[in-house]
């Protein structure tokens, strides 16, 4: 994923799991020359919403082991990464990422949402789960914003 990409990068440069946000946006814009400052700001907060970061003050924890992440020589990110995707979006990320075709996963999400009467996330957690697909997080999103 170009966005787990983007946020490792500066991480790894540095050597930390930590960094200021406002030295995150500099590594982003400046150093690399990958986005505006503006742009970079943004994608703090998309990497926030999709758990890649937390704030702790004034700086930027990442999520996940930086290390763990592979930097393609030349790699620049789309500007794709600065949009947020929906919770639902996520989840359905989730699904055909173990190999459920999305257009079936699509479908049988809408009919569980009919036969139930319940929000299309919410359908779509049960359908995950009912596919053993592990979306505790999501789920934890989803009840939350109900």
């Amino acid at each position: 994923m170009s966005l787990k990409t983007a946020v490792a990068a500066p991480f790894r440069q540095r050597g930390t799991d930590r960094m200021g946000e406002s030295e995150f946006v500099v590594a982003l814009s400046l150093d690399r020359d990958w986005f505006s400052p503006d742009q970079a700001k943004t994608l703090v907060d998309v990497a926030e919403g999709e758990g890649f970061v937390a704030r702790d003050g004034d700086d930027l924890v990442v999520g996940f082991d930086p290390g763990d992440v592979d930097i393609p020589d030349g790699f620049v990110p789309s500007e794709d990464v600065l949009q947020s995707r929906s919770t639902f979006e996520r989840l359905l990320d989730a699904v055909v990422s173990t190999g459920v075709e999305k257009r079936m996963a699509v479908g049988e999400i809408n009919a569980l949402q009919s036969e139930i009467g319940v929000t299309l996330e919410t359908a779509a957690v049960l359908y995950a789960r009912r596919e053993g697909i592990d979306v505790t997080e999501l789920a934890t999103r989803v009840r939350e914003d109900l």
